[in-house]
C-alpha cells in the first residue's frame, strides 16, 4: 500500500477522475485515508509490491474472458485453480465481471469454467470447493442501505455529479446490485474484486478513464503500485500486450512509482 503523502498526493489526478463502472459520474476525493481506515470494509492486509500466484491468475482470468479468448482462459483458470483460487472464487470472479464486460461473456465464461472442472476431475484433481457467503444478503431497504455504504467506502466520499442528476436510476442499480448483490457477498475479498475488474476493463478498448478510476479503487482497499505494476507484468507475460500497456500508461500518467 501507498502510505506517504506525496504518494497519495500523486494519486489524486486519478481520484479526480473516479468513475465505477462504465459510465459512471466523476466524484470529488479528497483522500484516499479514509476509506483505508474502515474497519467494515472486507479486503485483505496488503503490503507487498508483488502479487501471490493465486493473485496473478485473477486479472489474468478477468482479462482473457473480456476478450473471449477461452484457450487462454482455460489455461488461466487452471493456473488460478492450482494455485489455490477455489471454486467458489472462480465463479464469483466470472459472475461479478458481467457487470463490465457483459452477461454474454460471463455466461460462456462460466461455461468453461465447468469444462475445465470437469476435465481437472477426469485428471484426479480435487478442486476446494470454496464456501458461499457468510451472511444473508439483505433486501429491500437494507440492501440499498448496505449498496450505498459499499460504494462510498469504495469510492472515498458519496457518488454523486451529473450524470445522475440526468439518469438517477443508474445509480440506484450501481447501489442496489453491483455494490449491494454482488459485494456484499464476501466469499471473495475487495482486492480480489478489484484485481478482476483491472484485468478486465485492461483487455477492454475505450473504457481508459474506468481503468483508471479502478486503480486508484485498488489503491485504496490495500493494493500497493508495485502490485498493480505486477498485473501489467502477468498480462504482458501472457501474451497480452495492450491490456499491459493500458495498466502501465495509466499508472505513469498518475505518477505512481515502478516499485
Amino acid at each position: 500500500m501507498i502510505n506517504t503523502t506525496a504518494a497519495r498526493q500523486r494519486m489524486s489526478c486519478l481520484a479526480a477522475a473516479y468513475a465505477l463502472s462504465a459510465g459512471l459520474a466523476v466524484v470529488p476525493i479528497s483522500s484516499i485515508q479514509a476509506a483505508e481506515k474502515s474497519p467494515a470494509m472486507p479486503t485483505v492486509s496488503s503490503v507487498s509490491q508483488t502479487l501471490t500466484i493465486r493473485q496473478q491468475a485473477i486479472p489474468l482470468i478477468a482479462a482473457t474472458m473480456a476478450i473471449s479468448d477461452m484457450p487462454r482462459l482455460d489455461a488461466a483458470l487452471d493456473q488460478g485453480l492450482d494455485a489455490g483460487l477455489t471454486v467458489s472464487e472462480a465463479k464469483e470472479v466470472l459472475v461479478q465481471l458481467y457487470a463490465y464486460v457483459g452477461f454474454p461473456r460471463s455466461l460462456n465464461a462460466l461455461g468453461q469454467l465447468m469444462k475445465v472442472l470437469d476435465a481437472r476431475k477426469k485428471r484426479s484433481i480435487e478442486d476446494n470447493p470454496g464456501s458461499e457467503p457468510s451472511h444473508p444478503i439483505p433486501t429491500g431497504d437494507a440492501l440499498l442501505a448496505a449498496g450505498k455504504a459499499n460504494q462510498t467506502q469504495i469510492a472515498g466520499a458519496p457518488v454523486q455529479g451529473p450524470l445522475f442528476d440526468f439518469a438517477p436510476v443508474i445509480n440506484q442499480y450501481l447501489q442496489v446490485h453491483l455494490f449491494g448483490d454482488i459485494f456484499e457477498r464476501d466469499n471473495l475479498d475487495w482486492q480480489s474484486r478489484e484485481l478482476a475488474t483491472v484485468g478486465a476493463l485492461a483487455a477492454t478498448q475505450g473504457v481508459e478513464a474506468q481503468l483508471r478510476s479502478h486503480l486508484a479503487a485498488s489503491l485504496r482497499i490495500g493494493l500497493s503500485a508495485g502490485q498493480l505494476r505486477h498485473v501489467a507484468q502477468v498480462l504482458a507475460d501472457h501474451g497480452n500486450a495492450d491490456a499491459a500497456n493500458h495498466i502501465t500508461v495509466a499508472l505513469d500518467t498518475a505518477g505512481q512509482p515502478s516499485r
